[in-house]
């Protein structure tokens, strides 16, 4: 994308919301929400837009981990590691869905950012261990097989 086209985006999202340093969290998740990432690109553009110093941007959106600075891919899969589903066998869930996709603890996301896989905390779901979602639907009582099928129904969805 070139940047002309990404400052497109981030006018029409300030435009929408407000240029106002109040609306900075605002205004990044609705880049986030566009890309699925927030490029490092617009960190000079928006600093200038909305008069705070990139590194205060920066820090906002390293400081949320709802926030990443790495593209995610179309399907994000959580994995919840709680309490309740780590005791319920979540661990040989993620390690199926990262067999499945290729990935491991340090990737994440597949090269044709098609799947994100990572681990939460807590989904809030904890009477229906083990839980994972898919882009924010959840998926209970998942099992590694029940993993496996759901990719490959994903896949059939691209």
């Amino acid at each position: 994308m070139s940047q002309a086209s990404l400052y497109a985006v981030v006018d029409s999202i300030l435009e929408e919301i407000g240029n106002r340093e109040r609306n900075l969290i605002a205004v990044l998740q609705s880049i986030q929400e566009h890309f699925r990432y927030l490029p490092k690109e617009i960190f000079p553009y928006l600093s200038k837009k909305i008069g705070i110093s990139e590194a205060k941007i920066y820090s906002v959106a390293t400081f949320y981990e709802n926030f990443s600075l790495e593209p995610k891919g179309k399907f994000v899969i959580k994995v919840c590691d709680g309490t309740a589903c780590h005791v319920r066998k979540s661990i040989p869930i993620l390690e199926r869905l990262r067999k499945d996709l290729t990935l491991s603890a340090s990737k994440s996301t597949t090269d044709d950012l098609n799947f994100t896989v990572e681990t939460v905390s807590c989904l809030g779901a904890c009477g229906l261990a083990p839980v994972i979602t898919v882009n924010d639907k959840v998926y209970p009582a998942m099992t590694p097989d029940k993993a496996t099928e759901l990719v490959n129904q994903l896949k059939g969805e691209l």
